[in-house]
């Protein structure tokens, strides 16, 4: 077997910067790269829904967006299957089975679990949906017998919950019938979590502090100038902080050596240009503008693909309906290889019937 990808994100607003640069430019590149025999893109409005239960029409409207912003981006549905989870019944029929490979206390110790549960504040409140997530992204991943999952470093725990879903699985019921899959980070450091434009450990929605790919130029540099920088970076003169510094975290990101030429020629590369600040005589306008011109080059194009899907629509809602007829396909197959594990084959198991017969023979 080849390697598989699946990946995917949660349909509650459009993608951000931290969204491209952390896995959608990667995937794009991956999906290029002739690697891999299948690409699964999945849009998690069924994840998104347990902790959005009580505001359905917010995942509903931004499956689209997502969608959009994939194509933008350019994930190709004639190298990439795009489907939407909710659409797979087969993905909660293997969640049903799976629980019964997991405890409790196990899921209370994943980390990304506890983290998330912190950020929304569930406390004693968690909803079971939620709180059992990691199996139900074990079945994502496992459906497709996914080889690689390209994701962040947060996710890590989520890997290695499936790992072992995987493991324990193929122990009992003495099959290799499931598939361990690997973690993919991106290369850049500063990729793996992207702060938000405030200078908050994340980029969120809900905080406001996201560049989205879909925002117009003006909104875009509104959004880079107020962007936070060093505090105590008062004059121009002043010695300048790069650690924490939200800007030069942006740049490492996206800056590449050739944008000097482009657009600050007084520098070679970003190494220098950090050099200068931190000894002071370069104020933070100038690094701002820089860094606008740059996203402004990278945004441009997406959001300009973006103008056109958005011409037609009912295009989009097909390729996602052919997409989730593949994805239904190749989970219906896995989920079949499972109960056959699992010997809850009832009506397909020939030897089963016939010692049940012989058994109640007179």
């Amino acid at each position: 077997m080849g390697k598989i990808i699946l990946t995917g994100d949660r349909p509650t607003g459009r993608l951000h910067i931290g969204h491209y640069v952390g896995s959608l430019k990667g995937r794009v590149e991956l999906q290029n790269s002739g690697e891999f025999e299948k690409v699964f893109i999945m849009i998690a409005d069924a994840q998104a829904l347990t902790d959005n239960a009580d505001n359905p029409e917010k995942v509903r409207q931004n499956v689209l967006e997502v969608a959009l912003d994939y194509l933008a981006c350019g994930l190709d549905p004639k190298k990439s299957t795009i489907f939407v989870q909710s659409q797979i019944p087969q993905l909660c029929e293997l969640t049903c089975y799976y629980m019964n490979l997991v405890t409790v206390s196990r899921l209370q110790r994943n980390p990304t679990v506890k983290s998330e549960i912190q950020q929304r504040n569930f406390e004693a409140s968690i909803p079971v949906g939620f709180f059992a997530y990691p199996i139900s992204q074990a079945s994502d991943i496992t459906a497709f017998k996914a080889t690689t999952v390209p994701v962040g470093e947060d996710q890590e725990p989520m890997l290695e919950q499936t790992r072992e879903i995987v493991r324990r699985f193929n122990m009992i019921y003495n099959t290799d019938t499931l598939v361990e899959p690997e973690i993919l980070l991106p290369k850049n450091k500063a990729c793996l979590r992207l702060p938000g434009t405030d200078g908050k450990a994340k980029m969120s929605k809900s905080l406001g502090n996201c560049i989205y790919l879909s925002d117009e130029p003006d909104v875009i540099k509104q959004k880079i100038m107020n962007m936070y920088t060093d505090p105590n970076h008062i004059k121009v003169s002043d010695p300048g902080q790069i650690e924490g510094n939200t800007v030069f975290t942006y740049l490492d990101a996206f800056c590449k050596d050739e944008d000097f030429t482009k657009y600050l020629p007084d520098y070679a590369n970003l190494d220098e240009l950090k050099a200068h600040y931190q000894r002071g005589g370069l104020g933070d306008v100038k690094v701002k503008k820089f860094l606008n011109a740059i996203l402004q080059e990278e945004l441009e194009p997406i959001r300009n693909r973006r103008k056109e899907y958005q011409k037609d629509i009912a295009s989009v809602y097909k390729m996602l309906k052919d997409g989730c007829d593949v994805a239904r396909e190749t989970a219906a197959k896995t989920l079949h290889e499972v109960k056959d594990a699992m010997k809850i084959n009832y009506f397909d198991d020939v030897e089963l019937l016939n010692q049940q017969i012989n058994k109640y023979k007179d």
